[in-house]
């Protein structure tokens, strides 16, 4: 069992480091809310969730609700799960408050964070963390990663450095349609790839995890007339 819980433990960290900033310049009031849920699949383990975020934007600042489901299974046995929902609260470019229940199967863990001054301040079951200002949870719900060098980790409150690369014009092809993206590279203790159409929407994610690749598929999504890339400009 414990083999089994190791990766796919390590599984859910990619996932999340993946979704380091992807979180866009700036925001403006959208028309309305959106909502964008993504298939994930691991290359040994084949479909194991999905994984939702929902946006909300008001006067005040933009609320993004984040819910994932995670499972991992071998010969109809599952060796693993996760459940997790999450709250930020953002005031122009800055994270002004998050909460986060992870349960992945030992009991929820609870995450919260606000901004402080010129700092963010995380606590956590192992503590108290103080981020700086500038801090994005990685959750993928636009395109603001270009400016973000550190991340939160939303099941544990960690800290991590990454730095962006990449940039080039590619094509992903998605239940059967060719959609024109950039593709950007985030580097941090693991390595992620995201592609963004051109509304500046992260239609696909992919992880290179020493288990296999792990690709985050966007499957559905309401509202998507509005240009999230753009709900973040003041």
């Amino acid at each position: 069992m414990d083999f089994w819980m190791r990766p796919s433990r390590r599984l859910a960290m990619s996932m999340i480091g993946l979704f380091a900033g992807l979180a866009a310049a700036g925001p403006a009031i959208a028309q309305g809310p959106a909502q964008f849920t993504y298939r994930v699949n691991h290359s040994v383990f084949g479909d194991i969730g999905t994984y939702t975020n929902t946006i909300e934007p008001a006067r005040g600042g933009t609320t993004v609700k984040t819910q994932a489901h995670f499972e991992v299974r071998m010969f109809g046995v599952r060796m693993y799960r996760e459940d997790a929902e999450r709250t930020e609260r953002w005031q122009g470019n800055r994270l002004v408050a998050f909460r986060g229940v992870t349960d992945k199967g030992d009991g929820p863990a609870e995450i919260k964070g606000e901004a402080r001054g010129n700092s963010f301040v995380i606590s956590s079951p192992q503590g108290t963390t103080i981020a700086p200002w500038s801090v994005h949870p990685a959750n993928p719900w636009s395109s603001n990663f270009l400016r973000s060098t550190t991340m939160m980790r939303p099941d544990t409150g960690k800290l991590e450095q990454v730095r962006i690369g990449g940039g080039q014009p590619t094509t992903v092809r998605i239940d059967g349609a060719t959609i024109p993206t950039v593709k950007y590279e985030v580097e941090g203790s693991t390595r992620y790839a995201v592609w963004l159409d051109p509304r500046g929407l992260p239609v696909m994610f992919r992880v290179d995890d020493d288990t296999g690749k792990v690709t985050f598929t966007l499957a559905r999504c309401v509202g998507c007339n509005t240009e999230i890339s753009q709900l973040e400009r003041k």
